[in-house]
């Protein structure tokens, strides 16, 4: 009786390596990252200046102290101006994503998708498994044994 050897860890990596979802992968955290630049640069630039005329630009200043005097370094103080600004700051970002990119991609790509069908045309291909098939030739042979072949 043969065992089968078990591939190295080595193999195995290498083998993982090999895979295409590897590299799709790798492309898009470097795009990702140029990409996290603009977004960046767009919250900065536009967006922090826009929500400033209306309020401040800088929430980390606001807290709250829960112990009964916040002086200093005493005392326990909520920051809560800071979460609520990476709160506007991640919402900003996701809306200005999602209009700015996502959308607009979506809706090209159901444009592209619509061309390629009216290019194919109304004739569609009608793709039968193996499991239809048998069971049409079945139906034939049945039909065709119940049409004055007597069965013996």
């Amino acid at each position: 009786m043969s065992e089968k050897k078990e591939p190295s860890v080595w193999q195995g990596f290498k083998a993982f390596l090999m895979r295409g979802n590897v590299v799709d992968l790798a492309v898009a955290v470097v795009i990702g990252a140029a990409f996290t630049n603009i977004v960046n640069s767009l919250v900065k630039g536009i967006i922090n200046p826009l929500v400033g005329t209306i309020g401040t630009q800088n929430l980390d200043a606001y807290s709250s102290c829960l112990s009964a005097s916040c002086k200093g370094d005493q005392g326990i103080r909520l920051l809560w101006g800071s979460v609520l600004g990476a709160t506007l700051t991640f919402v900003i970002t996701a809306a200005i994503v999602y209009f700015l990119m996502v959308l607009p991609m979506s809706k090209y790509l159901a444009r592209q998708e619509a061309r390629k069908k009216a290019k194919e045309g109304t004739h569609e291909v009608v793709e039968l498994t193996e499991l239809e098939v048998l069971k049409e030739i079945r139906d034939a042979l049945v039909a065709q044994r119940g049409s004055g072949h007597d069965a013996r």
